[in-house]
């Protein structure tokens, strides 16, 4: 690898991204295209386009082909350049089909090609090879590995510069035994690529036009071409099928867990843990196994995560408690609350602080006042539940009339009896009592008794059915 140059940077360079999105992925047996198969929660072309944002670049363009209309439909929110390669005939073809699009470059553009299927490059293993281009150089990433079965190898002379990249089937045996691979990321200046992938031939086992020919082409023309390496092993590493992606999927998770242990962060098992989006974190947060976090999670000071709970888009206040197999998602969890063991909380749900929902207990699209108890086997939905309030165990809000969804209210300091019916929409005053077993549907006045309940009988002559004998 060949150290930086001192030389001034070019002054007013541009960056173009293009991007190589245009393959079927047979090997991963689906109908989905490769590129818009999820990792970490986020398709792979999706992580590619994230991080080639970060270079500020001032244009992106992505080479689409297999599935073109259903790629370009997941990203149309966004800007991106389309070019169309069809049929797909190699890498050099698709860049290619950029500069067609566009054939005269500005001379003060370079160009980096990155790949749909690696999704976990980094900005600063990219803003290394930009740097080696903006000194006037070919910039290619190269990587050695213990097993370079499938990758073009790298060929230097006996002055270690990079002289050609060849193809795993067009190697011959001495080649092969080369152990630094091409990981098929480069940066150019765009005008001296435009002239090189226009020379390509296809005179290859595969009948391709390979973007790694123009390593000759460059040489050949005494231009100076530098490789360096990613900063992990695994960046540049692409997906192919199933088996990959999943390989692909531990490795950044365990990644992950590892930043959030340097903040402090105590995770009871890097290898159990799945961030999906993206985790804040403050001081003395403990998570345990099995947990899944998606979108945008918060986690304030010393909160614990239990067991295997799932928490999307949401966040949970200073000292909470989440217990084990607890679902939380889109809802905001106040301070010192304790949430499960088995409860879900479902969006638009709101608690103050030190509220209890206990087991079972399912709350949705309502707000829960501090210090309110939901302890078991209740269902809150379209709520709004004040202070002090104990919710007994099978209560049901009947918020839905089969057409329209209508609010319960509850005042502060009210009680609950269990298997009680609110039939919205019904307010319950404060301080009301609601006697267990009563099916509520007008409004309880505060600070009584309020119930509905049919006289009890006992029928002395009753005797229990017997079976009848054939």
């Amino acid at each position: 690898m060949t150290g930086l140059s001192s030389e001034p940077e070019l002054s007013e360079v541009k960056l173009h991204v293009v991007i190589l999105a245009a393959g079927q992925g047979k090997r991963m047996h689906s109908s989905l295209p490769k590129v818009l198969h999820p990792l970490a929660g986020k398709s792979l072309l999706g992580h590619v386009l994230d991080c080639a944002r970060t270079l500020s670049p001032h244009q992106i363009t992505v080479v689409h082909g297999h599935g073109s209309e259903l790629v370009k439909s997941k990203f149309q929110d966004q800007t991106i350049n389309w070019v169309l390669q069809s049929p797909p005939q190699g890498t050099g073809d698709a860049v290619r089909q950029v500069f067609k699009q566009r054939p005269t470059p500005s001379d003060s553009e370079i160009m980096l090609v990155l790949y749909g299927d690696v999704p976990l490059l980094q900005k600063e293993t990219l803003q290394g090879l930009i740097h080696n281009t903006k000194q006037g150089a070919l910039a290619l990433l190269t990587q050695t590995v213990n097993d370079p079965t499938g990758y073009g190898r790298i060929v230097r002379d006996s002055s270690q510069r990079i002289c050609a990249i060849v193809e795993e089937k067009d190697a011959d045996p001495q080649q092969r035994t080369i152990k630094e691979v091409n990981t098929g990321i480069l940066c150019a200046p765009s005008d001296q690529l435009s002239q090189w992938v226009s020379r390509l031939s296809n005179d290859n086992k595969q009948s391709e036009y390979y973007l790694t020919d123009i390593v000759r082409l460059a040489q050949e023309e005494k231009m100076n071409i530098r490789s360096s390496s990613p900063l992990h092993e695994w960046e540049a590493q692409g997906v192919n099928d199933q088996l990959q992606l999943s390989q692909l999927e531990r490795h950044w998770q365990k990644y992950l867990a590892k930043k959030l242990q340097t903040q402090g962060v105590a995770i009871a098992d890097p290898e159990r843990i799945d961030i999906r989006g993206e985790l804040h974190t403050h001081k003395d947060v403990r998570i345990d196994i099995g947990c899944i976090f998606e979108g945008t999670v918060t986690l304030q000071e010393g909160v614990h995560i239990g067991p295997y709970c799932v928490i999307k888009e949401s966040e949970i206040g200073y000292g909470s408690n989440i217990k084990a197999y607890s679902h939380i998602e889109q809802a905001k969890i106040g301070a010192d609350n304790q949430i499960g063991p088995y409860a879900r909380i479902r969006p638009n749900t709101q608690t103050d602080s030190h509220v209890h929902i206990g087991n079972f207990v399912e709350i949705k699209n309502s707000a829960i006042g501090q210090n309110s108890k939901a302890n078991h086997l209740t269902y809150v939905g379209d709520s709004k539940v004040g202070k002090e309030v104990n919710i007994g165990a099978g209560t049901i809000t009947c918020n839905y009339d089969g057409v329209n969804k209508h609010q319960t209210i509850i005042g502060d300091g009210a009680f609950i009896g269990s298997n009680s019916q609110l039939v919205a929409p019904v307010t319950i005053g404060e301080g009301a009592t609601i006697a267990a077993g009563t099916t509520l549907v007008t409004d309880a006045p505060a600070h009584q008794l309020t119930l509905s309940r049919a006289p009890q009988r006992s029928i002395a002559a009753w005797r229990r059915p017997t079976k009848k004998i054939k």
